[in-house]
């Protein structure tokens, strides 16, 4: 039996001497040894933060091979490897994923603020109000949590 060296392609960028990865038509693969093992879309962050964390946490490379390949933050891989060891693939796709949620627009705010908003209240006075930001109220607006009043509309 004749041993095979991994052939990795010529675009191929290192992240360790067996890890690689590489893109092609829109997507990036990762190789381990030449052998696909992964993929996703250029611009899909959800997906790469989730195989780069589980690289980590696989002992297939370290974290600062991460952050020197794809010049990403220190602070961030960190917290997905974090995250990773906690939940899973539930910390990245799971209904608990929470980015670009507003914390500060419960249930009970947004009715209060809607009846401010209705009764011809300034976005400046219910802010003061709530003790929020103006902008809190007006992307609460635009993501469609709050109507705006056709008083206000101009």
């Amino acid at each position: 039996m004749q041993l095979q060296l991994p052939i990795f392609p010529r675009s191929t960028k290192m992240i360790t001497p067996t890890l690689g990865t590489y893109e092609e038509n829109g997507l990036v693969y990762y190789l381990h040894n030449g052998v696909p093992i992964n993929m996703h879309g250029k611009n899909d962050m959800k997906n790469f933060r989730y195989i780069t964390s589980k690289f980590v946490v696989l002992g297939l490379c370290r974290q600062v091979d991460i952050i020197k390949c794809f010049g990403v933050s220190e602070s961030s891989v960190i917290q997905n490897v974090k995250k990773y060891k906690e939940k899973g693939e539930d910390g990245f796709f799971g209904e608990d994923y929470r980015r670009g949620k507003c914390h500060k627009m419960l249930p009970d705010r947004i009715d209060r603020i809607q009846k401010m908003i209705d009764s011809g209240v300034s976005n400046n006075k219910i802010a003061k109000k709530e003790k929020i930001s103006e902008g809190t109220i007006r992307y609460a607006i635009q993501q469609n949590y709050l109507k705006k009043s056709p008083l206000q509309t101009r």
